[in-house]
């Protein structure tokens, strides 16, 4: 986890495992309801080839979210998946508001080791959990989005389905969230596209999207659709319900 600021707090995510993350002091928040955004990288070995593309993604979704008018309603928090981490996550930066965030945080990011995929869905939607709980004892509403990209199956974790399942009904059921959208994403991996549909099935995140072939071209329509869900989920804050402009298709 990078050195924690004075604007940032450490929490950790409820249930066993141990999995820690940060998130914005409530006392540099000034809106009366937030998007709490999250992109989980896979940053395994395969991914090496399309290192700088990853890269490039997120600084184009942040750029994109930071025009959005409902900039300063954002939280977003990005972590890199791979089996060197603990736990099979490393925090690039916790839920930070998008003024705080500097795109060139992203250059550090490298490739390498197994896909420890529950273990990053888990980080995702528990730390999403556990902080909209925080926010609700400070009267703040928030809703959510998560989204998982990888260009392989799960092969590394330490959580467990069973883990990652609760945490996906607990976002349902306790009313602590207006409502989550979690979005599995394949990105070079058609060739997994049939083990990615029953994983999300299983698990119970909301959609799978196929973003195609490693390309910049693909890059660009994948960053353009985080950023625009992001943007929706945004939109339908204070609604009660979740997006409905989610894109079919990236």
């Amino acid at each position: 986890m990078p050195r924690l600021d004075e604007s940032m707090q450490s929490l950790t995510v409820a249930g066993r495992g141990g999995f820690a993350f940060t998130g914005a002091r409530f006392d540099k928040l000034g809106a009366s309801n937030y998007t709490l955004a999250t992109a989980a990288v896979d940053v395994s070995g395969s991914t090496g080839p399309f290192r700088q593309l990853l890269v490039d993604m997120l600084k184009m979704t942040l750029d994109a979210c930071k025009k959005d008018p409902r900039s300063d309603n954002i939280l977003f928090r990005v972590i890199l998946v791979s089996d060197r981490f603990p736990k099979g996550v490393e925090e690039v930066h916790g839920f930070k508001l998008l003024t705080d965030i500097d795109p060139a945080v992203y250059d550090s990011l490298r490739t390498g080791g197994n896909t420890p995929l529950i273990d990053g869905c888990y980080s995702g939607v528990g730390a999403t959990n556990k902080f909209a709980k925080e926010l609700k004892t400070k009267d703040y509403e928030s809703n959510g989005v998560t989204f998982f990209i990888t260009d392989g199956a799960e092969n590394a974790s330490t959580a467990t389905m069973g883990m990652l399942k609760k945490e996906l009904e607990e976002a349902v059921t306790s009313e602590t969230l207006e409502s989550l959208i979690s979005i599995l994403i394949g990105i070079n991996a058609k060739q997994y596209q049939a083990v990615l549909e029953d994983f999300q099935r299983d698990a119970g995140i909301t959609h799978y999207k196929d973003a195609g072939e490693a390309t910049p071209r693909n890059i660009a329509k994948l960053a353009n659709f985080v950023s625009t869900s992001v943007s929706s989920t945004a939109q339908a804050a204070g609604t009660g319900g979740p997006s409905q402009n989610i894109a079919a298709v990236i």
